[in-house]
């Protein structure tokens, strides 16, 4: 038995869980699962197939023929030569390991990177990750503070899925002992590497994820809230419960999401 508390923190009742709370954790399938999924948003990427092939460069290295290059001591690469600006006459071009040739093995744009999963397989994954989620030291393990919650999950009646504002659900985690979990969610580092160029310079916290029924207002309010989400129980999936393939994301669910997960076979 599990409690379900009213937007003040306080218990109203107490309800059974359903069977998928008691499914076996396979973070292996979770894994699995979770690459599956990230590759079938992978977008094809790689060069131009002219990169490094604009150039009148040409081959010099005939015998017997004007501006040769043999007995020299010069390497035979395609080689601009003509009408050129002093400081280009000579220069290499084409080859991959010449200045502004050709990349030597790029990434093929028609690469597949999808990865199939078993439908089987992709179920058993999204109930051991809904099961994870009641599990307090994979919780703790994941980096949620939670150590003044009494059990989980943290099951709260359906009016919450009608609340718009940002103060009205911060001030019901506050009051359910989140707090320090809403000061976690803030913290945000530079990232290492070239990604700082590319768009993703910070990398952030993951908070917590609400399961409704229905998103009524809930959607408006949360998304203030850094690191946290709204998802409606029918569309949940092993990115919203496990990111990074790592099970024991901290969760709330309204007393309706878990009447429909009873029904989950």
């Amino acid at each position: 038995m599990v409690s379900v508390i009213d937007l003040n923190g306080k218990e109203i009742e107490k309800i059974e869980l359903p069977n998928v709370f008691r499914e076996p954790i396979r973070e292996d399938l979770i894994l699995r699962t979770f690459l599956a999924i990230k590759s079938h948003e992978r977008q094809p990427y790689g060069p131009n197939k002219l990169s490094g092939l604009r150039t009148s460069a040409h081959y010099h290295g005939e015998r017997h023929t004007r501006y040769t290059m043999m007995n020299v001591e010069m390497a035979r690469h395609q080689r601009l030569h003509g009408k050129t600006v002093p400081f280009l006459h000579w220069q290499a071009r084409i080859a991959p390991q010449t200045k502004g040739g050709r990349p030597a093995h790029p990434p093929l744009p028609e690469k597949d990177w999808y990865q199939k999963i078993n439908e089987k397989e992709r179920k058993k994954a999204i109930k051991s990750a809904i099961a994870a989620t009641s599990i307090k030291d994979l919780v703790i393990k994941r980096g949620h503070k939670v150590e003044n919650i009494k059990e989980l999950p943290i099951i709260v009646e359906d009016k919450i899925e009608e609340i718009s504002k940002t103060k009205e659900i911060v001030d019901f985690l506050k009051k359910i002992g989140l707090e320090e979990e809403l000061e976690r969610v803030k913290g945000k580092k530079v990232r290492a590497g070239k990604g700082k160029m590319r768009g993703r310079r910070y990398k952030k916290k993951i908070g917590i994820l609400f399961v409704v029924m229905d998103d009524k207002k809930l959607l408006k309010a949360v998304k203030n809230l850094p690191g946290c989400e709204v998802v409606k129980v029918k569309d949940l999936s092993v990115k919203h419960l496990a990111p990074g393939g790592k099970p024991g994301r901290l969760t709330i669910f309204s007393k309706k999401a878990i009447e429909f997960l009873e029904k989950v076979k």
